[in-house]
């Protein structure tokens, strides 16, 4: 049963669903704004968050996997390089600057890059509601028809059972990606998505049990870090990374090719013809998906290369191969059934762990809007809409604004998942809800 409003005179002009790096440079950009202005010229946003504190890709904090991004693509220094919310500040405050800059590199540590986020988060602490999974959005419909908020409703922090609905001008949609998990697979206690990695290999050294052999699937970045990973955690393990390739692919980070993270290329996807888009996105995947660094390229095949000449072989390269089958072992392990494709010869690989590096894919905006997601517009392709400000296109009587930070590949380009213009469109968002407050 809802709960009524906490306070039936509060209507949020921003209300944010999910606290991930994009609302959280929304905040961000928020909180600048309202300190420059009177109490009542201020923006009142907040935030919701299922998890109970800031986290971001916890799974993945390897102690020595960098960051793929610059320090400068932070969450607000594309938008206002004096802000004091910047990565130089925290290292500043952290008494590591100096430290830093003596590395030479633009790419932090990503656990370094976390503890950026959470110093950040911190300081915004007071427009989040942590706890607060958010379970349904409801238009509010006017006497003369036209909806001008929406009512979120979440579960209370406090674990009573009770939910409380919030009301809003506008919200904004940061729910981040969901683990895609591969037809005919299931996650389960041997069974991971590389998202949980730290955690579940951490649990089975504290516990002490035995990883004779783990499959990696996968061909990207995060599987390539998670052979790495398991190779170093559990010594006596042999780790077969499977995938369909002949080789991990190399990440194109040449000067040109990034350039298709410019805010400018923004645009000009943006404008461009549903098919110079597939033009655009085909050509450049080798820039995000599927792809690993070239360092770790040449680490792992240098790791395999001196265990090969050694002749105690760990490290498994299971190319041009797909896993066709996954059984349970009677031994509380897993068999899994190997096709090379060339030849379509099987082998079964007893193993004690099979983590799935198999990507993330956008969360069902469906499932989340229920009623409103109704008034969203489509394409034809079945895609919602979405302007150029990441504002949703709906139906004519929907006033009030619904906004999405990701899963707008198809309308923004690549950098509709990633961190590269995260403080560009928090501004942009901003803007447009500013804008939408002001006097005509």
């Amino acid at each position: 049963m809802k709960s009524p409003l906490l306070d039936s005179e509060v209507v949020h002009d921003i209300l944010g669903i999910g606290f991930g790096p994009s609302n959280l440079a929304l905040s961000i950009a928020v909180e600048e704004h309202n300190k420059s202005l009177p109490a009542d010229s201020r923006l009142n946003a907040l935030f919701l968050e299922r998890q109970p504190r800031f986290g971001w890709h916890r799974g993945m904090l390897i102690d020595d996997a960098t960051m793929q991004v610059s320090f400068l693509k932070d969450l607000v220094t594309l938008r206002n390089p004096t802000s004091d919310y910047s990565f130089l500040c925290f290292l500043r405050e952290q008494g590591r600057l100096i430290d830093f800059l003596n590395q030479k590199t633009l790419f932090p540590l990503r656990v370094e890059f976390h503890e950026y986020f959470e110093w950040a988060a911190e300081r915004v602490s007071h427009l989040v509601s942590y706890g607060s999974e958010v379970i349904a959005v409801d238009p509010v419909r006017g006497d003369d028809g036209e909806i001008a908020y929406f009512d979120v409703t979440s579960r209370d922090p406090s674990g009573s059972g009770t939910t409380i609905t919030r009301r809003a001008r506008n919200i904004s949609v940061a729910m981040g990606l969901e683990p895609h998990v591969p037809p005919g697979l299931e996650l389960a206690e041997r069974i991971w998505h590389n998202s949980e990695l730290i955690p579940r290999a951490t649990k089975l050294a504290d516990e002490g049990k035995p990883v004779q052999r783990a499959v990696v699937l996968g061909a990207g970045q995060s599987a390539a870090e998670a052979v790495d990973y398991l190779h170093r955690t559990f010594p006596d393990a042999e780790v077969c990374s499977v995938f369909a390739k002949y080789g991990y692919t190399p990440a194109d980070d040449s000067p040109f090719a990034n350039r298709i993270f410019d805010p400018e290329a923004v645009d000009v996807y943006f404008s461009a013809p549903s098919e110079v888009k597939q033009s655009l996105i085909d050509y450049h995947r080798s820039t995000n998906y599927s792809v690993v660094d070239m360092e770790l390229i040449e680490a792992l095949y240098a790791t395999a290369y001196r265990e090969k000449v050694a002749g105690r072989e760990r490290l498994r390269f299971l190319n041009v191969s797909r896993i066709r089958a996954v059984d349970a072992a009677s031994d509380g392990g897993l068999d899994i059934a190997v096709e090379f494709l060339p030849t379509g010869e099987k082998q079964v690989l007893s193993a004690d762990v099979l983590v799935l590096a198999t990507g993330y894919r956008p969360r069902d905006l469906g499932s989340l809007l229920g009623e409103a997601a109704k008034l969203c517009l489509r394409d034809d392709g079945d895609e919602v809409r979405v302007g150029r400000d990441h504002r949703v296109e709906t139906v004519p009587e929907v006033t009030a604004g619904l906004y999405l930070q990701g899963g707008t590949e198809h309308t923004h380009g690549l950098t509709s998942t990633l961190l590269s213009t995260v403080a560009v469109r928090a501004e942009e968002i901003h803007r447009s809800v500013q804008a939408a407050k002001l006097p005509v």
